[in-house]
């Protein structure tokens, strides 16, 4: 039997969708809505520059080819391990494709890819505080909450 999706990497053509999958998350996980132009933009940015990032997509292999999901791999320089953090961000998948290993087969590929690099150290993401079914997803897959809390500075 095929497999219904594929992981790929994003490319540019795959931008208007991600930053769909982006105002869905903002407005679905924080109640917020962002700007849809500057949400293209950064979307294009990181695709167009390989430094910043990268997406992962999942991608139907059955039926209509269409974007089900993705996550966004950004990083983070960590002096006392000589090494990249990978964040993971921007996570979305389509609400009628939830609870169908998406997400799950989109953490293995960028698990898979972080341990191709010899200077990637470790993944990180960061889950509002009261998403607990998000918790459990990540907990399932072996990841751990940190003592840390997060704290930022928006301009």
């Amino acid at each position: 039997m095929e497999k219904p999706f594929q992981i790929r990497k994003a490319v540019l053509a795959d931008a208007p969708q991600v930053a769909r999958f982006n105002l869905a998350m903002a407005r679905e996980s924080e109640g917020r809505s962002l700007d849809s132009g500057v949400a293209l933009a950064g979307a294009k940015a990181l695709i167009k520059d390989p430094h910043k990032g990268f997406y992962l997509l999942a991608e139907a292999t059955v039926g209509e080819p269409r974007l089900l999901g993705q996550l966004m791999v950004t990083y983070e320089w960590s002096d006392w391990r000589d090494g990249c953090f990978w964040w993971i961000q921007s996570v979305y998948v389509s609400p009628d494709r939830r609870e169908q290993g998406i997400f799950s087969a989109l953490f293995r590929r960028v698990t898979e890819l972080a341990r191709q690099h010899k200077d990637a150290c470790g993944l990180r993401l960061y889950v509002e505080r009261d998403n607990e079914r998000a918790k459990m997803v990540y907990e399932g897959l072996g990841m751990a909450p940190t003592s840390y809390l997060l704290y930022e500075t928006e301009f």
